[in-house]
């Protein structure tokens, strides 16, 4: 990884009216914690499931799948991985997974999983924009990554940059009606909320956007072993080996710390951790992926499953979330030198 120019990855901040649709809609819809959103789930992983995941790598020590119907659906795939830890604030073990809707026709956007690696259980959340009259939309971007640090949530918008979401704006549809309106609609019609069937929408409050275009936002995660610790984020180049990746200093003020050109290509994640960098590399939807581990003078490839995407730090471990129908696990391997 060579150190490159910062300055493509400035961020400005557009918040606009974002913060006041968000208000407008949590003053009519009663809140949830992460905890209750995790008490109320109504998804159940399994623990060292779907383990065609892992392909000719020898599988970690834990990992868990999703459930049936999210293993086989195409309409929906997992992109970005964070964790409670990430936050620091959090008081709940939890992992965070963000999906996009792949079909053109019949868009429904973005969704976020809350999954609770104690109870395996889980539920999907729905990410929107809301409009100051109190209206909301879907957000239809790829979501190829998400932080969460603190109460906020920054998901990756690969040409405009980070959405921001404010954890303890989880709002409830439930605390106003009795049913969760339509499946097929969104927003409010006749004096109803509709979420295409969701019970819970976490709308959108801020944004950084990029001050010029070019820099693309693939994925990101943070880095909680630097002083402040960092943001980071990266561009996923499919053929070539000119993808960079940046990381400013939190709380964000929208200015680079540094950046650097990967020197590889696919790259779907990256993480630092105590000087070293490790970067998530798929190949196929049959093929094995690569964590690669870049120590600064050497670099180390190491066996990932099929289909690896973004990267977080749990623990002693590195941990991601794999694509692929039938394939999607979210997995966790040790650090170097953390271990067996």
């Amino acid at each position: 990884m060579v150190p490159t120019d910062k300055a493509p990855f400035t961020l400005r901040r557009a918040t606009g009216t974002l913060a006041e649709g968000a208000a407008k809609l949590a003053g009519e819809i009663k809140p949830a914690t992460v905890q209750t959103v995790l008490a109320d789930a109504n998804r159940k992983a399994v623990r060292k499931g779907a383990a065609a995941a892992f392909g000719a790598m020898r599988p970690p020590s834990m990992w868990y799948a999703f459930d049936r119907g999210d293993q086989d659906t195409t309409d929906w795939y997992p992109q970005g991985l964070t964790c409670g830890e990430d936050s620091g604030t959090i008081d709940a073990s939890v992992f965070f997974v963000t999906w996009y809707f792949r079909p053109q026709a019949g868009e429904r956007g973005i969704r976020i999983s809350f999954l609770s690696p104690q109870t395996l259980k889980y539920r999907h959340a729905l990410l929107v924009e809301a409009k100051p009259d109190g209206s909301y939309l879907p957000i239809n971007i790829h979501a190829g990554g998400v932080v969460c640090y603190g109460d906020r949530l920054y998901v990756a918008d690969t040409t405009r940059g980070l959405r921001v979401f404010d954890l303890t704006k989880v709002l409830d549809l439930r605390s106003v009606q009795s049913d969760l309106g339509d499946p097929e609609r969104i927003g409010r019609h006749q004096g109803k909320l509709h979420a295409f069937g969701y019970r819970y929408v976490l709308p959108q409050t801020d944004s950084w956007r990029l001050a010029t275009t070019g820099a693309r936002f693939s994925f990101v995660g943070v880095d909680r072993t630097t002083t402040p610790h960092t943001l980071i984020s990266g561009e996923y180049v499919e053929d070539a080996t000119t993808g960079r990746v940046a990381r400013w200093n939190l709380e964000l003020d929208g200015v680079p710390r540094d950046a650097y050109v990967l020197g590889h290509r696919k790259i779907q994640g990256a993480v630092s951790r105590g000087g070293k960098w490790y970067l998530s590399q798929a190949a196929s939807s049959t093929a094995n992926g690569k964590l690669l581990v870049d120590s600064g003078s050497a670099v180390e490839t190491r066996p990932f499953p099929v289909g690896p995407e973004d990267l977080t730090a749990r623990g002693s471990k590195v941990w991601s979330v794999t694509e692929f129908p039938n394939r999607r696990v979210i997995f966790g391997v040790n650090f170097v030198g953390a271990g067996a």
